[in-house]
């Protein structure tokens, strides 16, 4: 199954078990076996592999012992701005989100009108 947009989040994390699952078989390691490595409860990897959600703390030791973490460059490489960020910003990062503006400028506390409904 591939992990898209359209599942679910119970779906992705049952996915995502199944996949531990496996790797954990094909390194030849018993749910026991991987969670002393970790240093994790062998009740944690259980759960994990049933679908049910972590600690990121876990996932992580766990995906050291499966060899897995290099492979979270993939999933969040490191961020770079573009080229014209650093044009716009003058070769400085951005720190701050920008936030939403007001359309138009409006005062929030008063609603929209036609103007001839004074």
């Amino acid at each position: 199954m591939n992990i898209s947009d359209l599942l679910s989040d119970e779906a992705i994390l049952a996915e995502i078990g199944v996949r531990m699952a496996r790797r954990r078989l094909d390194m030849g390691l018993t749910q026991a076996e991987l969670a002393e490595q970790a240093g994790v409860a062998k009740r944690t990897v259980e759960r994990i592999e049933a679908g049910s959600s972590a600690q990121l703390s876990s996932l992580i030791r766990l995906f050291r012992v499966l060899e897995l973490l290099p492979r979270l460059d993939l999933l969040l490489p490191e961020p770079a701005p573009s080229p014209m960020e650093l044009l716009r910003h003058k070769g400085k990062q951005r720190k701050r989100a920008p936030g939403r503006r007001k359309a138009g400028g409006m005062a929030e506390d008063k609603p929209w009108t036609w103007g001839d409904d004074e």
